[in-house]
C-alpha cells in the first residue's frame, strides 16, 4: 500500500513525505517557497515515466547518456481547474537508440507500467512526442 503525510508549516506552504521518508516542499505562487502542488502532479507523471524508459531501455542494452521530460497541461477556466490535455516531450541522448527501441519503452510505460498515467488516464488526455539528440 502508498501512503504519504501532508504537513502545513506556515501561510499556504506544507510538506509532504512519502513512505521512504523523502520529503517535498510545496506552496502557492504567492509564498514561492516550493512546487505548486497541481504541478507536483506533472513532475509525478514525468518522473514515473522516466523510471520506466530508463529501465526499458536498460533492459534493451542501450546506452543512456541524458533523458529530460518536459511536460505542458491546459486546465478547466473554472474550478476545480481540472487538467484536460497533457503533454510530454521526451528528449533523449545516447549511444545506439534507435526510434523503434523508443518508441517502445515510451508506449510501454504511458500505456501499461506508469501509475500516474494509469490513474490520470480517462480525466485527461496524455499525448507525447521524443527527440533522440
Amino acid at each position: 500500500m502508498a501512503k504519504a503525510k501532508v504537513r502545513w508549516t506556515n501561510s499556504r506552504t506544507f510538506i509532504g513525505v512519502d513512505s521512504t521518508g523523502h520529503s517535498v516542499v510545496m506552496s502557492t505562487p504567492r509564498d514561492g517557497i516550493g512546487m505548486k502542488p497541481s504541478e507536483l502532479l506533472l513532475v509525478a507523471l514525468a518522473a514515473c515515466s522516466s523510471v520506466d524508459v530508463v529501465s526499458i531501455l536498460e533492459k534493451k542494452k542501450k546506452h543512456l547518456e541524458k533523458l529530460e521530460v518536459s511536460v505542458s497541461a491546459t486546465q478547466d477556466d473554472e474550478p476545480p481547474w481540472t487538467f484536460r490535455k497533457i503533454h510530454l516531450t521526451y528528449t533523449l541522448k545516447g549511444e545506439g537508440l534507435e526510434k523503434p527501441d523508443v518508441e517502445k519503452a515510451i508506449e510501454l510505460s504511458e500505456g501499461k507500467y506508469c501509475s500516474v498515467a494509469a490513474t490520470l488516464k480517462g480525466e485527461a488526455e496524455i499525448s507525447w512526442e521524443y527527440v533522440i539528440e
